[in-house]
């Protein structure tokens, strides 16, 4: 159960959404419509107004994407939770996918269910590189992740000082300009292991929106960001969410954006946990950010409250790996 949380926004709305979530285990039904996604059941034939299928049309569709493109302001788009995760990424955009007031804000109510941006890396995509060391090229470069068995693979990184490869263990690997490398262990080929890189560039991104909710989500396996707040993101709320094992930042607040984050945990990066750019404000209430595979902030601007207090330390360079 969640704690009742104070915002340092004071949204009024924030604040009864919470309380009612704790209070009763859902979110509160004042919405305009709910629309249900269901990524085993559904299909995107139907109109998404039911969770199952009692009619020809009627019931869930079956992806993200398809209820962003049916909803409208005010709307609640409620997630079915299944073994396999969504693997799809998806905007929210403007007047059509934010509040109808501070009273009514726009949900995404994900019940637990994982937002996934990873695709397989088969034996067949990497060539021999010398010893039990392999190489392919991802499509995307600028940041990526390796994953083993569908968790991030132990990252070693190149001795830029030295121009050294870096002298990879078994399981291990790093990122250059062209490829990703893949040490195997002896007698093995990568073709043995479960090796999958990440794929698609964002999970959610959220631009030019107000009065925004988004509820137990994991986002993670996405080359760039897990969420992203663009520009012009205002009295938004991310609650207990976990974004893991993004190439760049597991949440990215940008430019002009304002956003609450609660009772969340991000961790397993690849560049920063939390990145923060331009005139962002961004308040995080009993978060737990992860020291582990990246800095828990790298700051190019913006300004940081942590439990009500602001975090003073000065902004990280801009210049990026």
């Amino acid at each position: 159960m969640r704690a009742a949380f104070k915002f340092a926004f004071a949204s009024s709305w924030l604040v009864a959404l919470v309380l009612a979530a704790v209070a009763c285990g859902r979110l509160p039904a004042c919405v305009a419509s709910d629309i249900y996604v269901d990524n085993v059941g559904g299909d995107d034939l139907l109109d998404g107004t039911a969770p199952t299928k009692p009619g020809d049309r009627i019931g869930p569709v079956r992806t993200i994407a398809k209820a962003v493109r049916i909803s409208g302001a005010g709307d609640r788009i409620i997630l079915q939770p299944n073994p396999e995760p969504y693997r799809e990424n998806f905007t929210l955009f403007g007047a059509n996918h934010s509040g109808l007031n501070s009273d009514h804000p726009f949900v995404l109510e994900a019940n637990g269910a994982i937002l996934d941006g990873s695709a397989p890396a088969p034996g067949l995509l990497w060539e021999h590189y010398q010893g039990e060391v392999f190489r392919f090229a991802p499509p995307r470069l600028a940041y990526q992740q390796l994953f083993l068995d569908g968790r991030p693979a132990v990252r070693r990184f190149f001795d830029n000082a030295n121009g050294k490869f870096p002298n990879l263990q078994p399981k291990e690997w790093f990122l250059s300009d062209t490829y990703i490398y893949f040490r195997a262990e002896k007698d093995k080929l990568p073709g043995d292991y479960r090796l999958s890189y990440a794929a698609q560039q964002t999970g959610v991104t959220l631009y030019r929106v107000h009065d925004v909710a988004i509820f137990d989500l994991t986002v993670q396996g996405f080359q760039q960001d897990g969420i992203c707040a663009h520009d012009g993101v205002r009295q938004t709320l991310l609650a207990n969410v976990n974004c893991r094992g993004n190439g760049r930042a597991g949440i990215a607040v940008m430019n002009a954006s304002q956003l609450d984050i609660a009772d969340s945990l991000v961790g397993d990066n690849g560049f920063a946990q939390i990145l923060f750019e331009g005139y962002s404000e961004t308040h995080l209430t009993q978060c737990q950010i992860l020291n582990n595979t990246a800095p828990p902030f790298v700051r190019r601007g913006g300004r940081l409250f942590i439990d009500g207090k602001p975090f003073e330390r000065e902004p990280s360079p801009a210049k990026q790996p």
